[in-house]
């Protein structure tokens, strides 16, 4: 099974700059995309269910901001819109597809310091639930957090910058540490400048592979673990100022 996910940072300017085109082209069982910007009443047909896929949109009420979605090949069993709690589901941050035997979510985490901070104080009861269940769970997206030194540059010069922060820093200690969660792409990409954002796009200069951040991730339970066959980012979609994290795993829908 094949997953990728990336926050296409508006998703009409992303097809523009061929969003689609790039879907197509990676033959992905799920495709996890975040921060639409737009609601999805409002989208074409060609964006709503590319040739291909079923998609399923959790808007945010404020227009123009965040916003979640799921491209799936295989109709899931169910859809989670959500997870109960105001700051999320008001601003369109987390849908789930579930399948037989795991799930798939699009999760986008709050960017503002502080924002994010008080998700992550409700986030974190989640996560802690989630370790008690017997599903499996493959959780995608931007959680707007270098987690080492290694996933950003400058790093000495960022340690107080939104993203870097050693508070931020330790609850992503407590996901990949105690809670049992696993960065799938650490798994089997152990490098440096191994980056999924750049603050500035310039489709015309290639991205400076040594300035930038790792800011997304495709998270799963421990059972999981050897399940990572192959993960990768694809520096090449220049779409969005993000670029898509995809992941092999061996399992099947």
């Amino acid at each position: 099974m094949k997953i990728a996910s990336v926050n296409v940072n508006g998703i009409r300017e992303a097809v523009e700059r061929g969003f689609l085109d790039w879907l197509h082209a990676q033959d992905a069982d799920v495709v996890c995309v975040q921060n639409l910007k737009t609601k999805s009443f409002e989208l074409d047909d060609n964006i709503l269910y590319p040739e291909g896929y079923e998609g399923y949109f959790l808007d945010a009420e404020q227009d123009g901001m965040s916003g979640v979605g799921l491209y799936c090949r295989q109709i899931p069993k169910a859809i989670m819109y959500g997870l109960g709690f105001e700051q999320c589901d008001h601003e369109g941050r987390f849908l789930q597809a579930d399948y037989d035997r795991f799930s798939v979510a699009s999760f986008l985490m709050p960017e503002a310091p502080e924002e994010k901070q008080r998700f992550i104080e409700q986030y974190s009861d989640y996560l802690n639930k989630l370790r008690r269940k017997r599903r499996e769970y493959i959780i995608c997206g931007t959680w707007h957090i270098a987690h080492r030194t290694v996933d950003v540059s400058n790093w000495q010069d960022n340690q107080f910058t939104a993203g870097f922060r050693a508070e931020e820093r330790a609850f992503m200690d407590q996901v990949f540490g105690p809670m049992g969660f696993v960065d799938t792409f650490r798994e089997v990409e152990r490098g440096e400048n191994q980056f999924t954002y750049w603050p500035k796009l310039d489709q015309e200069v290639p991205r400076n592979r040594q300035e930038g951040w790792r800011l997304d991730y495709q998270v799963v339970g421990p059972n999981l673990q050897r399940a990572v066959k192959k993960a990768w980012i694809d520096t090449e979609a220049t779409f969005s100022e993000y670029a898509p994290i995809i992941v092999e795993y061996s399992l099947s829908v």
